[in-house]
């Protein structure tokens, strides 16, 4: 069965969709409030998407149970990661696209996006899904299970359009992070959007500006 979602619908008999993925501790509320922020003029009517992760204990915390995506074990994120959490993840992630799929959104409508723990989901997912996309946008986030991604990426998201953004003195997940995995897909050979902004973890008025008008060239008419 899918999680549970947040869902709100931009206009009647959506074939558009965003899949909002929150970071850690957090919930599908999280991004629900920045809905009509993210509305351009002429954009067809969207389903976004706001999954609540599965509640489990994460290392990092204290073993308080939370929402999460996977455990968080160290200070250094990207390090001795939960492999087996993430890949139980994108499981869930694939879930939800097909009930989109189900409902009449081709994937080639559904951009996924995540913020920190949601952004590395979107990418460590996204890339490895064989239907193509409309694109990903990963918030303040990193890439996750990289040094498999080369075999197990999917020819179909070969030229998905990335949006990845970063605040400039983030203090959870450090813009290098976010920088590495610019570099790192661009190496591949993935279109990389790079956005950088004055802030910690967090979003902010332009990027959020920005957004809007990313998501309005994924889904032009």
């Amino acid at each position: 069965m899918a999680l549970e979602c947040v869902e709100i619908e931009t206009g009647p008999q959506p074939r558009h969709a965003v899949i909002w993925l929150h970071g850690l501790g957090a919930d599908g509320h999280d991004f629900e409030p920045i809905v009509p922020e993210l509305s351009a003029r002429g954009m067809p009517p969207v389903r976004y998407v706001f999954p609540h992760a599965p509640t489990r204990r994460v290392t990092i915390n204290g073993g308080m149970p939370m929402r999460a995506w996977y455990d968080i074990t160290g200070m250094e994120i990207a390090q001795r990661q939960d492999e087996a959490g993430m890949r139980a993840s994108i499981v869930e992630l694939e879930a939800l696209i097909a009930r989109e799929e189900a409902r009449g959104v081709p994937a080639s409508n559904i951009v996924l996006a995540g913020f920190s723990q949601g952004a590395a989901m979107v990418l460590a997912g996204g890339l490895r899904h064989r239907g193509r996309l409309a694109g990903i946008v990963a918030l303040s986030g990193y890439l996750p299970l990289h040094e498999a991604l080369a075999a197990e990426r999917t020819p179909a998201n070969a030229d998905v359009p990335i949006l990845i953004a970063h605040g400039t003195v983030d203090p959870v997940v450090p813009q290098p992070l976010g920088m590495l995995a610019r570099d790192f897909l661009r190496d591949l050979g993935y279109t990389v959007e790079w956005k950088s902004y004055a802030m910690a973890h967090q979003v902010c008025a332009e990027e959020i500006a920005d957004l809007r008008a990313w998501l309005a060239t994924r889904f032009a008419a």
